[in-house]
């Protein structure tokens, strides 16, 4: 996979990055097909292609017929896949993605996977049914998990896969927009007929890619709301305990703490998404103004395209080989930074108001927590798969240095001013902390606690309380007066 979202890469200075990308590791990876980069045996793939010799079989060691079926059996379920969005098409209209190709790629990334026992199953419910007790001190949100769940990695793949779209089209849909309208005019008039089908290659290379992604994801995802982000389905508290196991193995830990440790984690999450209505909806919009600020140079797609053979866009191999180019290379502008940045936040405080909720929750009762805590971070610093992943699809590097500030913020609200207030800020989305509040928690801490809302005078809802609280003010001053007037008079009567 590349290090950019579906194929296309940004500018990137850091030596370190080039070196890993020029030297072999994992490269030829990041083609807009999503294929592997190199073909059975290691050999190299063909200069300008996807394909090299090994992959069609053919290998310094002679014909080797599973790689031959392996190719053909890829093949065919793009060609599948492709004909199937374009019987739908006139329907419900063409997703700038083939998921359906992605999930039979991601189910082949899974490949075998031991099943969900009765006992696993059991241990999974009695471990989200203790902790959403021990959260209810914590926090003034009540529980949002309506029924609990133990999912295999297909049984992620499935429960997920109706949010990707939500993710991944706008950011698929501006890139491939974008780059056919800066095709020279009189390429596009040639290659006009072929659009559709031009799209439809395109949908199946996002797809491959996601594909791909999905199927590293399903099996080192821990529970459904281990990125960070409401995945699965709404209420629903699911935990995989296949991959917890794997996990456990290497933290000389009981597993049954760590197993309580991660159901906290996904509880708390399932509250929060749960009784902040506009959590979700809110973090889709700024993917969408993320994907809004995607710029493609076009003098550079102009360049590569000057002197080349228009009809060469009728041939696969000789597009992937122009799209490898660099032509289309995303530029980095003012509006998409300023778009990540809100994201990165926006999931910062989910992830520190999670971690500070379990940390009191668990303090007395897991000795561990602290301990898994931190792991879990050093997880996250160094870059796991379920990090590389959705910073591929997605083009987003969650920091931790962002979440451990937002942790602290979080935790000093409680210190200074109670668990209410802390979770009172979630009533709104502008009375939410930005970027530059986590810069200077102790502020932010200071108008929350000191009950400072100048920074929210254009909030309606604090508006409407202001102006309730002024109504009721002036009644009762009216009432005072009115009474005093009727105290003056003798007998309590007007003509008395």
């Amino acid at each position: 996979m590349s290090d950019s979202p579906f194929g296309f890469s940004h500018s990137d200075d850091d030596p370190d990055r080039r070196k890993k990308d020029e030297g072999g590791e994992g490269g030829g990876q990041g083609s807009s097909s999503g294929g592997q980069g190199s073909g059975p045996g290691g050999q190299p793939p063909h200069e300008g292609g996807q394909f090299g010799p090994g992959q069609f079989g053919f290998s310094s060691g002679g014909f080797d017929p599973a790689a031959l079926g392996k190719m053909l059996s890829q093949f065919g379920q793009m060609l599948s896949g492709m004909g199937s969005s374009m019987g739908q098409q006139g329907q419900q209209g063409q997703s700038p993605v083939n998921y359906q190709l992605a999930k039979n790629i991601a189910r082949q990334h899974i490949g075998s996977f031991s099943p969900v026992s009765e006992s696993q199953r059991t241990a999974v419910n009695d471990a989200i049914h203790l902790v959403d007790v021990w959260i209810d001190g914590v926090t003034t949100l009540p529980s949002g998990a309506n029924r609990t769940a133990a999912w295999t990695p297909n049984d992620w793949l499935e429960n997920t896969i109706g949010t990707w779209p939500q993710l991944c089209d706008p950011v698929a849909e501006q890139m491939s927009g974008m780059w056919i309208k800066g095709l020279p005019e009189e390429a596009r008039e040639i290659a006009g007929p072929m659009m559709g089908i031009i799209r439809q290659m395109g949908g199946a290379a996002f797809g491959s890619q996601l594909g791909q992604g999905l199927g590293h994801l399903a099996k080192e995802l821990l529970t459904s709301t281990d990125i960070g982000l409401p995945l699965g389905p709404a209420g629903t508290a699911a935990l995989l305990p296949e991959a917890i196991s794997k996990f456990a193995e290497g933290l000389d830990l009981p597993h049954r703490e760590v197993l309580v440790f991660l159901a906290a984690r996904e509880a708390a999450h399932q509250r929060l998404f749960s009784h902040v209505p506009w959590l979700r909806s809110r973090i889709l919009a700024a993917v969408e103004e993320y994907a809004r600020g995607i710029h493609i140079d076009f003098s550079s797609i102009e360049e590569a395209a000057r002197g080349m053979d228009p009809m060469a866009l009728a041939n696969p191999a000789e597009l992937e080989k122009l799209l490898q180019q660099g032509a289309f290379e995303p530029q980095n502008t003012p509006e998409q930074k300023a778009a990540l940045e809100r994201l990165e936040t926006m999931l910062a405080l989910i992830e520190g108001w999670v971690e500070c909720v379990v940390s009191q929750a668990l303090a007395d009762r897991i000795p561990s927590a602290s301990a898994l805590t931190e792991n879990l971070r050093r997880r996250r610093a160094s870059g796991g798969p379920a990090e590389q992943t959705f910073a591929n699809l997605i083009g987003l590097e969650l920091r931790p240095r962002r979440i451990r500030e937002a942790t602290q913020m979080w935790s000093q609200i409680v210190a200074f001013g109670g668990v209410e207030q802390r979770d009172n800020v979630w009533a709104h989305p502008d009375l939410l902390p930005d970027s530059s509040d986590l810069d200077n928690p102790a502020a932010f801490v200071d108008r929350v606690v000191g009950g400072d809302t100048s920074a929210f005078e254009d909030d309606p809802i604090a508006q409407l309380r202001r102006t309730e609280e002024q109504e009721r003010s002036a009644a009762g001053r009216g009432d005072d007066a009115e009474q005093g007037e009727d105290d003056e008079r003798p007998g309590g009567t007007a003509g008395s």
